[in-house]
């Protein structure tokens, strides 16, 4: 098969997969976890339920994938601002904030279908990955004099998850910046 050829079908398996993903998303969105089906996933993505069945088994594989490639997107977002410009707090400081805007969308959700999705490998795997971001602005910053160095960075990353994990709950936009500054403000070297 010319190169070509392997291109465009791999483009369109990408583009069904993804209407897959973001179709379910929607029905759990609309109707509650329990109430999407296959048939409907099918119906709304405008395939068939036997094309459906080739990429998924089921509605919670397909909810876990959308999962992960949310989490990965919100990551690629938060490694962006970390490796911006500016001092290790003032990074720290986009990054906290980008942290909790993310936290504020995702806590809107449906709470049903957030506890769902939470226990996965995934999600564990990302704090991982964002306890250790966190963990490296910090060295950084108390390197540099900016931040605290009288408490480990990974206990001050740790606090920071805990305590901007309150934006799902924040009212405005004003509260998620209270947040974020409070959360900051434990951070400076003292």
């Amino acid at each position: 098969m010319p190169k070509l050829w392997n291109e465009t079908i791999d483009a369109h398996r990408r583009e069904v997969r993804d209407a897959i993903l973001d179709t379910t998303a929607a029905l759990a969105f609309e109707q509650g976890l329990r109430g999407v089906t296959m048939s409907q996933i099918a119906t709304r993505a405008g395939i068939g339920r036997a094309t459906l069945y080739k990429y998924f088994p089921d509605v919670e594989t397909i909810l876990r994938t959308w999962h992960a490639r949310r989490i990965e997107a919100h990551l690629g977002e938060l490694v962006k601002v970390r490796d911006g410009e500016g001092s290790a707090s003032g990074r720290l400081d986009a990054v906290l904030a980008a942290y909790a805007h993310i936290t504020r969308r995702t806590g809107s959700h449906d709470r049903e279908l957030v506890k769902f999705l939470h226990p996965d490998e995934h999600i564990v795997a990302a704090l991982d990955q964002l306890r250790d971001l966190l963990r490296q602005l910090i060295e950084e910053g108390a390197a540099t004099g900016e931040l605290r160095a009288d408490v480990p960075p990974d206990e001050l990353a740790a606090y920071c998850l805990h305590a901007l994990s309150a934006a799902a709950d924040a009212t405005s936009e004003a509260a998620v910046r209270r947040l974020v500054s409070l959360t900051a403000a434990g951070l400076r070297a003292v």
